[in-house]
């Protein structure tokens, strides 16, 4: 080999280095580029992450607000719409107590107690006269079966807690606003009276051969 030859040779291995150098550092930036740009993604993704547990969160605590202030409303309205369900009905059964059972003392709302232990009646109606009777007036806007048996429980009870009605057959009057027609038949059997509204107003529905049960 020549020394021209060699110096050729030199000349161009030292391009060929300096390429290699230049391609190392572009290899090198890029992997640094390549690397923040993944530390920058994955800062992006944690920010993201954060921010969305922030907001469902913020969701959660607004559901449960809304939840607790829709039940308060909702039971506010039950109580609402029970007094007036209750309100409407006295005036009806009470005009039924003294003019159809003659009734002379017409109670709403009583309550009776005994050792310990209460009981409450929407309305409690009994007559001195001829008629040694009493009744207890129940008031639902919507009569359900338990109903008849909470209705039951009272009449058995009742003179525990009222022992001016010791002598007197008690009676049941089961009065609601909606009635579905199997509670209707089961209210009847049990020879409990039936009053639903018609026209703004409490009637008596029980068919002809109705029979009341005495307690």
């Amino acid at each position: 080999m020549t020394d021209q030859e060699l110096r050729d040779l030199m000349a161009s291995l030292t391009v060929k280095h300096a390429e290699l150098v230049d391609l190392h550092r572009d290899l090198h930036r890029e992997t640094e580029r390549l690397i923040q740009q993944s530390r920058e993604g994955a800062d992006r993704q944690r920010e993201e992450a954060a921010r969305q547990r922030q907001e469902a969160e913020h969701q959660r605590r607004e559901t449960d607000r809304y939840l607790r202030e829709l039940g308060r409303q909702i039971g506010g309205l039950g109580e609402k719409f029970g007094s007036f369900t209750e309100g409407l009905a006295l005036p009806s059964m009470t005009k039924i107590l003294t003019q159809r059972f003659h009734m002379d003392f017409v109670a709403p709302g009583i309550q009776g107690r005994r050792n310990g232990r209460t009981m409450e009646v929407d309305v409690l109606a009994f007559s001195n006269s001829g008629r040694n009777e009493a009744f207890v007036v129940e008031v639902k806007s919507h009569l359900r079966e338990e109903a008849i048996d909470q209705m039951r429980k009272i009449l058995r009870e009742i003179r525990d807690f009222f022992p001016l009605l010791a002598d007197k057959k008690v009676y049941g009057i089961l009065a609601a606003v909606h009635v579905p027609s199997e509670v209707e038949e089961k209210v009847l059997r049990e020879g409990i009276y039936l009053a639903r509204i018609h026209d703004g107003q409490f009637d008596l529905q029980v068919p002809d051969d109705f029979q009341p049960r005495a307690f």
